[in-house]
This record gives structure tokens, C-alpha cells and sequence, in this order.
């Protein structure tokens, strides 16, 4: 009987504890998920991506930034960002036939190149902070045109437009901003 009534008791403290747990407001993820999707040429364009803040700090531009000059940028923060396509496109002048893929950024200070992976799936960096990126996977690069945002972009944005058969791929952040042209083949 003393058993029953022990168990008992720790299975209502346990239960009372889980749901305590469960109440308790969850922290947002310091880089969270984003998703952007555009119609071209009648099928989905599809890019999920990690969303870092500045919070202060140097991003772009410099030895001393965040992420530096000529170096390769997973193009989001945590997982590698994803790329999936519907149906086949051109990402500039850079055929990209449907499927999934991984986007980087090469960040020269002239003008950025967005790389195309067919590898798929990886975290964005190694642990010694260099790129996942296997050249020998990249489908191709293409270059981005370059602006500046009108006021300080916080929250790292990937936006997908379309209409019809063509459209946009923006990246924004910080004081940067890189256009590329995308349309349906």
C-alpha cells in the first residue's frame, strides 16, 4: 500500500512539473527560421534561411567584420541556406534545373556572387569557422547587383518576387543589399 501511495506521488509530482514545463514561455531563437516562396513560370521558387540581427556589430565590410571581405557566407546564419525549385530557372544568367540546392554568398567588395550548391542538407560552417562549401558541387555562380538599403536593415531578409515568368532574389542586411534576376526557362 505504502508503494502505491509512493508512486503515486512522484507520478503527480512528475505530471505537475511536465506541465510547468510545457507553460513556460519559450526564448526566440537568436537566428530564426524564415521562408520566402515566389511563383515563376507557373511553379514554386522556395528559400529557407536563418535570420541573424546586427545587435550592434560590424557585418560587412573589412578583416574586422562579421563576415569579411572575399570571404564565402553561408548566406543565413545556422543550417547552410536551402533553395528548391518546381520547375527549371535561371538564376541570372545560371541555369538551375528543379530540385534542392544551397546558396552562398561570395562576399567581394566590388560586387557579390551568388553560388549555387548541389550540395544539400550541411550546417554553413565548419567548426573552425571556415565554409561548407565543396567547389566542386557548386552548380555556378552568378554575380548580384549591389545598392544600399534606405536605413539600416536589422534582421538579416531574403525576399522572392514574382510575376509570371520572372522575378527577383534580394538579400538584405546591414547596410548591404544584392539583387539577381530570376526567370523561368
Amino acid at each position: 500500500m505504502k508503494q502505491n501511495r509512493a508512486l503515486t506521488t512522484v507520478l503527480a509530482i512528475a505530471a505537475t512539473a511536465g506541465l510547468a514545463l510545457a507553460q513556460a514561455p519559450k526564448k526566440a531563437p537568436a537566428s530564426p527560421p524564415m521562408e520566402t516562396t515566389a511563383t515563376i513560370g507557373g511553379k514554386a521558387v522556395t528559400i529557407k534561411y536563418s535570420a541573424p540581427s546586427v545587435n550592434g556589430r560590424k557585418i560587412f565590410g573589412g578583416s574586422d567584420a562579421l563576415q569579411p571581405d572575399n570571404s564565402v557566407w553561408r548566406a543565413g546564419a545556422n543550417n547552410a541556406t536551402a533553395l528548391h525549385t518546381d520547375g527549371d530557372i535561371k538564376i541570372g544568367n545560371l541555369d538551375v534545373p528543379a530540385g534542392d540546392y544551397t546558396l552562398y554568398v561570395v562576399l567581394d567588395p566590388k560586387a557579390w556572387q551568388l553560388v549555387v550548391s548541389k550540395q544539400t542538407g550541411q550546417w554553413g560552417i565548419n567548426r573552425d569557422g571556415s565554409t561548407t562549401l565543396d567547389e566542386s558541387k557548386a552548380l555556378g555562380r552568378v554575380p548580384m547587383k549591389m545598392s544600399k538599403p534606405d536605413s539600416l536593415v536589422e534582421r538579416y531578409m531574403i525576399n522572392l518576387a514574382g510575376g509570371g515568368n520572372k522575378g527577383t532574389l534580394t538579400l538584405q542586411w546591414e547596410n548591404k543589399k544584392a539583387t539577381v534576376d530570376i526567370s523561368a526557362k
